[in-house]
């Protein structure tokens, strides 16, 4: 793709995202719900730290590249929260970094979260969380051809904007099943600072919102089924949602699917590697009319427990 082209790519970059969600994709979220849900901070008995590169649609030059870093861990949780007992009332505390670069735009963004979490039965906890931050967005004017030498861009000139971001999110949890909403970008452009934007550009923020569940079936004793569902709503865009289900063998492996409305289709496979590392692999097959240029999407995802005492190879809370 030429740098015409990438224009062309970038200028239905800023419309999609002036109607639709803005928020970067991720095909594993389920394992890593603390990316769209702050209440999640600190729900394990361990220092939980992911990695992960997602490169969407394979083939197509300037296609979305996604890379994220999270961290959350417990505060004050004691000893007595053991695998599938009750969870003892404390709090957690989380951060996260993400970049996603599509074509010449990038926005980058950094939060840090706490939750407290409570239980409410011997059985069923809740949590409440808030994640605060900044969302920086901007444009590499050398990435763009532009056939106007008289535009700003021409000279070299880029578009920038950094926005506060606040993240809002609540958890009902037990051992086998789990309901969220969470809602981000909550202040919309109401704390922007630092614009270098142009007359005609904008960079702006549009509320989101998550609603998720999933529920953990165990028909024998060395296998379980998770089925999942997530709604995304992100206004004025119509409701999307994501369809999964992972079936996991001895609380090590696990395959799965996942089907995403209107735009993919997705096969999964991670493994619980020792109390230290785990690991999965998604392949998204596109559904939309982009499958005729692109390839797929692959996406990565690398797991630590650290600070892990009880010596924890499968999440407790958070298959």
């Amino acid at each position: 793709m030429n740098k015409s082209l990438i224009l062309i790519l970038a200028l239905v970059t800023f419309s999609w995202q002036a109607i639709a969600q803005q928020r970067p994709q991720y095909s594993q979220y389920m394992l890593n719900n603390f990316l769209l849900n702050p209440a999640i901070a600190g729900i394990e008995d361990y220092a939980d730290i992911r990695v992960s590169h997602r490169r969407q649609w394979v083939g197509l030059d300037g296609a979305p590249s996604t890379y994220y870093v999270s961290a959350h861990t417990p505060l004050n949780k004691g000893a007595g929260s053991n695998a599938y007992h009750r969870a003892l009332a404390h709090h957690g505390l989380g951060a996260s970094f993400h970049t996603d670069k599509t074509g010449p735009l990038r926005r980058s963004g950094v939060t840090m979260s706490y939750a407290y979490h409570l239980p409410v039965t011997n059985s069923i906890n809740v949590s409440a969380g808030a994640a605060a931050g900044v969302i920086r967005s901007s444009v590499n004017s050398a990435d763009l051809r532009l056939g106007n030498e008289s535009d700003p861009l021409a000279g070299g000139g880029n578009i920038n904007n950094t926005v506060l971001d606040l993240n809002l999110g609540l958890w009902v949890y037990s051992r086998n099943f789990s309901v969220g909403i969470a809602g981000a970008q909550l202040l919309e452009d109401a704390g922007s600072f630092g614009a270098n934007t142009f007359e005609d550009a904008t960079l702006g923020l549009q509320r989101h919102y998550f609603i998720t569940g999933s529920y953990r079936l165990e028909p024998t004793e060395n296998l379980d089924i998770i089925p999942s569902v997530m709604v995304k709503l992100a206004s004025p865009s119509p409701a999307s949602f994501d369809a999964n289900v992972r079936v996991m063998y001895a609380e090590r492996f696990w395959v799965g699917g996942s089907y995403r409305h209107k735009d993919a289709v997705a096969a999964m496979v991670g493994v619980y590697i020792s109390p230290l590392l785990d690991f999965s692999y998604s392949y998204d097959f596109t559904t939309s009319d982009l499958n005729n240029v692109s390839a797929g999407t692959h996406e990565v995802v690398l797991g630590f427990k650290l600070l892990n005492n009880n010596r924890i190879v499968c999440p407790q809370w958070v298959w």
